[in-house]
């Protein structure tokens, strides 16, 4: 059985730079790159598959159709996507939904629970996660009255740091952060603030009276903080919960892996190397279909791995 390698979907954004042009030798011909949506099965951003039996196909296909590659998992959609974000300049003040709210107010839609591996930082970034308020009352004070410098959170971050944002967190990139996110297949994000920035002479949309709606109060510290299990010498597990798994494997010459899970999705995020003879480099992703087996990889590589 051989593994499912797939074509990422670029988005533009207002924000985005050229890292991911430049880092990983994505061949895009288009200036902003924000996103790489590496794994994604959502309309928005549906990949296909390169190679291989299923040649063409995009992702949502596979999973509908060949349903036997993702073993028992119980989903309407494909589960997760995974995304490499490159931030020139800071993103918007924003907040998700859990399943519930987004399923009543987004036509359907899951919620969003994402993670964020920091891939890099350029010296004195900061990043935001969670906001000062006491109580929800305090929260739609603050927000009403444009006091945000009181009510954001914002921290120093650098290349390997860790956070589970979790639906009802207050987070936000900033300029000069890399990261890789996994994530629920969701796009819905609702803007708190976005430092009244035009697009077109118009602001963008802002989503204030929904953000109040759900945003957690008060913000615990410990809910953003991963799992950091450290399984072996090459093996870390970054955290652990209801919508995935996500681990960090380095690969020294050669090495052996076992996971508990129906499928995997993997994103190689440093050198390059082979997976049962098939060649990786740097920025390619791939799923691991279900009943592969050990995993069985060679070279010099950092990958993210996870499975929902």
């Amino acid at each position: 059985m051989d593994i499912i390698k797939l074509k990422p979907v670029f988005k533009q954004m207002i924000w985005g730079g050229n890292k991911l042009r430049e880092e990983f030798s994505y061949k895009v011909d288009m200036d902003n790159v924000g996103e790489c949506w590496g794994i994604s099965a959502h309309p928005n951003g549906d990949c296909t598959v390169i190679g291989g039996a299923y040649d063409g196909k995009y992702l949502s296909q596979l999973y509908a159709e060949h349903h036997e590659l993702f073993g028992d998992i119980v989903s309407d959609v494909f589960p997760l996507l995974t995304k490499i974000i490159d931030a020139k300049e800071d993103l918007s003040i924003q907040v998700h939904p859990n399943d519930e709210y987004a399923k009543c107010n987004e036509q359907g839609s899951l919620g969003k629970t994402e993670c964020w591996y920091i891939l890099d930082a350029e010296p004195e970034t900061t990043i935001v996660v969670g906001h000062n308020a006491a109580t929800r009352e305090d929260v739609a004070n603050m927000i009403h009255n444009k006091c945000w410098k009181e009510f954001i959170r914002e921290i120093p971050v650098k290349k390997g740091d860790f956070f589970q944002i979790n639906p009802g967190t207050v987070h936000a990139i900033k300029g000069g952060t890399l990261i890789l996110e996994t994530q629920q297949n969701s796009d819905i994000t609702y803007r708190v603030y976005d430092y009244d920035r035009l697009t077109d002479g118009k602001p963008r949309p802002l989503h204030v009276e929904k953000s109040i709606d759900v945003i957690n109060a008060p913000f615990c510290a410990e809910d953003v903080a991963g799992d950091n299990e450290v399984i072996s010498d090459e093996l870390e597990k970054l955290v652990g919960c209801d919508y995935y798994n996500v681990w960090k494997l380095k690969v020294n010459n050669s090495t052996n892996i076992s996971l508990d899970g129906e499928f995997f999705l993997v994103s190689v995020i440093e050198g390059t190397g082979y997976i049962g003879g098939t060649k990786l480099d740097k920025g390619d992703h791939f799923i691991v279909p279900h009943n592969y087996g050990k995993m069985h990889f060679d070279g010099e590589m950092e990958l993210i791995i996870s499975c929902p």
